[in-house]
């Protein structure tokens, strides 16, 4: 079948962002990020940066969770913690881009929540800690923390987050069709990998 969907989840530092971004750039359908925390944020009444901090944070039910929901509109988490909350609206905005047509998601657990379409292609985007130390460095700059150290804290919320919302491991070959090394293949070689795949779903 063909493969219209592309969802790409990635190691923190591995490119996975700017692979998805070309890949949508070489097809010609939309790319959802930024974007998709923008909806999220529309849809929930948190800021954005708030939902992009939090949105694939570790899961939490303590009262310091519910702090942070939307003011001015009662009831609107319906009890839920915000983890929660936020992770029912990440579901149905997800699902809506997606009937829209062809596209390209990164993040948010969109190999999961689409993981019963046909034309979906799953990718998990992943590369060794000394290049993608060296990358988040080029990229962001320096900190107090020690890059080793943001890549593990990263990848473990996302980690944590992925299991708990759906009982499965984060990164486990079984759950995506292509999972690429793009400290050995590169980003432009990931890119053709995933394009002609694509293409070729067409004549199958």
């Amino acid at each position: 079948m063909e493969k219209k969907i592309i969802t790409i989840s990635r190691e923190f530092g591995s490119g996975g962002r700017t692979v998805g971004r070309m890949v949508a750039e070489k097809l010609g359908i939309p790319f959802y990020d930024k974007e998709l925390v923008d909806q999220i944020a529309l849809e929930s009444g948190f800021a954005p940066k708030f939902v992009e901090e939090h949105g694939e944070h570790s899961p939490g039910s303590s009262l310091f969770s519910y702090a942070f929901a939307p003011q001015g509109v009662p009831g609107v988490m319906n009890g839920l913690s915000t983890a929660d909350f936020l992770w029912n609206i990440q579901c149905n905005v997800i699902l809506q881009l997606a009937d829209k047509g062809p596209c390209v998601i990164v993040g948010r657990n969109a190999d999961y929540i689409l993981k019963d379409r046909q034309d979906a292609l799953h990718v998990f985007v992943f590369a060794d800690i000394p290049y993608r130390a060296d990358r988040i460095v080029r990229l962001y700059g320096e900190s107090e923390k020690a890059p080793e150290a943001r890549l593990q804290e990263k990848d473990k919320r996302r980690r944590v987050n992925y299991q708990h919302y759906t009982g499965r491991t984060w990164g486990m070959s079984q759950n995506y069709n292509l999972c690429l090394d793009t400290g050995v293949l590169g980003i432009e070689q990931c890119v053709d990998f995933i394009t002609n795949a694509v293409i070729k779903s067409r004549e199958a």
